[in-house]
């Protein structure tokens, strides 16, 4: 079977073919670490560590890279609400985003690298920009100039007229063209800088991941990842200034997965709906979450509800239960030969598995697939003589699914459950009234 995937540069399935046969070079974009990571963020980072974990399941070898973005205007505001240093603001929050996501099943990049470490490199990048006319110093800042890349708008399917439309550019007599990206920005007096051909301060948002991306990764990269909010100006910033630089591909496969909705309303700060995880995972089983993540295809967006999270702990609970039972019966089985018919079912039930992996990572048929096998253990459970070949059988093909997916039981601590359903009840109501403040205190009881 061929995996294809959905490639956002080209608006196609495509089948899945690497750079370097055997090998996957891939980069998702991590988070500015200024605060901890709330659910929108989560999603990106369950769903890139299933595609990672299957690549690895069909055999490849996965390089994968998810950067910390350390130094930020988000992060100098911040440090000076905490009264802390950047760098040990930063520490905090990656230390926090660490914890956050390994609750949630997510495993460890190969690489995390930070912007502070790689300032030599993206300093070294930008200054070739300018030599080769690609980028202008003015004022202490250091500009992008988009026009001179005719390809500009590729990823986000517009051209460089249209690309202001829905988002808000700021006039500034610095730019040549109101499109123009910063690469370095000028440090102001007391803030973190470090020093440049064009003066004390500190790299742009954009340059960051592509020094980064071409630093450990290469010039050309097989996936390139992240929420659907980066396509543009991010992922289409990221393109112009590597291909400008190398006139060769940034990417061969882009990918981007959609929002999450709370009680069916955009999270934002404006509204105040957000949900840190540390706070949901109080309430909610970190793997429920990441059933409910898993449950919808990765391009569809999500809503995340009081019933949603409870449709998903049901389900998860019976392949939870399937699972024990299964165990439970191995220490009483017989010995015996494996039951051929079982097998031949559970060769059938991972081909659909694969199958459904292979369309464009689809999660949601691959869970249903799952679920067949969970029919198919129960089916067998009801005899009165089963074999353990048959039962680890059983168990490996559970173990299979799982090593991609990342649903089995796992060591949980939690609140109990009339306590759960007591202050999902207290959020329940204090949503309908829209009263967030009390909806945000009911969840971090």
């Amino acid at each position: 079977m061929t995996l294809k995937v959905y490639n956002t540069l080209t608006r196609k399935n495509e089948e899945f073919k690497p750079l370097i046969p055997g090998k996957v070079s891939m980069y998702a974009c991590g988070p500015t670490v200024y605060n901890y990571i709330h659910i929108g963020n989560a999603r990106p980072a369950i769903f890139f560590d299933v595609v990672r974990r299957y690549l690895r399941s069909i055999g490849y070898d996965v390089n994968y890279v998810v950067n910390f973005t350390d130094v930020d205007d988000k992060l100098i505001r911040k440090s000076e609400e905490m009264k802390l240093p950047v760098p040990e603001l930063a520490e905090l929050f990656i230390a926090a985003y660490r914890e956050d996501t390994a609750v949630l099943g997510v495993e460890p990049a190969t690489n995390n690298p930070r912007v502070t470490e790689n300032i030599p490199e993206i300093i070294a990048f930008i200054d070739k920009l300018v030599q080769e006319g690609y980028a202008y110093e003015s004022g202490g800042d250091v500009y992008y100039r988009t026009q001179k890349f005719e390809e500009y708008g590729k990823l986000s399917h517009q051209n460089l007229d249209e690309l202001q439309y829905g988002i808000r550019i700021e006039v500034d007599e610095r730019k040549e063209h109101p499109q123009d990206f910063v690469l370095w920005k000028a440090a102001k007096p007391g803030e973190i800088s470090w020093p440049s051909p064009w003066g004390d301060g500190r790299p742009g948002w954009h340059i960051e991941c592509s020094a980064m991306v071409r630093k450990y990764l290469g010039e050309t990269i097989d996936i390139h990842g992240g929420g659907q909010d980066l396509a543009f100006p991010h992922h289409e910033c990221e393109i112009a200034q590597t291909e400008a630089l190398t006139g060769k591909p940034m990417a061969r496969y882009w990918l981007h997965n959609a929002f999450i909705n709370i009680d069916n309303e955009k999270m934002s700060k404006s509204l105040g709906n957000g949900i840190l995880v540390r706070d949901m995972v109080k309430i909610v089983k970190p793997q429920a979450f990441r059933f409910f993540i898993l449950a919808a295809h990765y391009r569809n967006p999500l809503n995340y509800s009081d019933e949603s999270i409870r449709a998903a702990t049901h389900s998860l609970e019976r392949i939870h239960n399937c699972y024990a039972n299964l165990q439970h019966r191995l220490g009483a089985a017989s010995q015996g030969e494996a039951d051929e018919a079982v097998r031949a079912r559970i060769a059938a039930v991972h081909s659909q598995f694969e199958a459904k992996m292979n369309d464009d990572f689809n999660t949601p048929d691959a869970i249903t697939a799952m679920f067949e096998l969970v029919s198919e253990t129960n089916l067998y459970l009801q005899q009165d003589r089963v074999t353990v070949a048959t039962l680890e059988l059983l168990l490996e093909e559970f173990r299979r699914m799982n090593a991609v997916l990342g649903l089995l039981p796992a060591a949980e601590e939690g609140l109990l459950d009339e306590d759960v359903e007591r202050l999902i009840a207290e959020r329940t109501e204090a949503r309908k009234t829209k009263n967030w403040a009390r909806a945000t205190k009911s969840a971090t009881c």
